[in-house]
């Protein structure tokens, strides 16, 4: 045991940090609405890391203080690992894009590669209005409209996890509150 957490919360936000990448990664990169789906994937995530982390460290009653830091931590894990998968997938994607749509999508768009096809891209699925409403007039304004709309969702991400992490832990030291038993 360390002084504020147990070894098996360490453990569980290092599972918490895989379950994070297996679905960021799966969601993100394969499905169109992977955006959405690990949004919604993040709270039901965090709740059961928060769980795992007392379960993993065998905690029966104790101190609530140390059930809601196992959680605590491994829902911070957790959450760190959304937010930094999700940013890094939207940046692989913002950079990449080279203008490349399907041929019954309106063919390739004529754009240089990163935040100047993206741009173009948003424009030429019609969302021209709705930018110049934002202030968004070039390329430079529209990067940075972007980045502070992905930064807004990866915080929402953690938070999301954080929040399940502690409700995790505190759905666990509500229905575990037996006593260890005598060594």
């Amino acid at each position: 045991m360390t002084r504020l957490v147990d070894r098996g919360a360490v453990f569980a936000g290092w599972v918490g940090v895989g379950m994070a990448a297996t679905i960021a990664v799966s969601f993100l990169l394969v499905i169109p609405l992977g955006e959405a789906a690990v949004g919604l994937l993040a709270l039901p995530a965090g709740l059961l890391i928060g769980y795992y982390a007392n379960q993993r460290s065998e905690r029966q009653g104790g101190p609530w203080s140390r059930v809601v830091a196992n959680a605590l931590l491994a829902g911070v894990m957790t959450g760190a690992a959304f937010a930094l998968l999700f940013l890094g997938t939207k940046a692989l994607f913002f950079n990449a894009d080279d203008g490349y749509r399907d041929a019954a999508a309106g063919g390739r768009i004529a754009c240089q590669q990163g935040a100047d096809c993206v741009y173009r891209r948003y424009l030429a699925d019609g969302r021209g209005p709705a930018l110049e409403a934002a202030g968004v007039r070039d390329v430079a304004s529209f990067s940075a409209f972007y980045w502070g709309e992905q930064r807004t969702t990866a915080f929402a991400l953690f938070g999301l996890s954080v929040i399940g992490g502690v409700g995790g832990g505190l759905a666990f030291g509500a229905t575990n509150r037996r006593p260890r038993p005598a060594a």
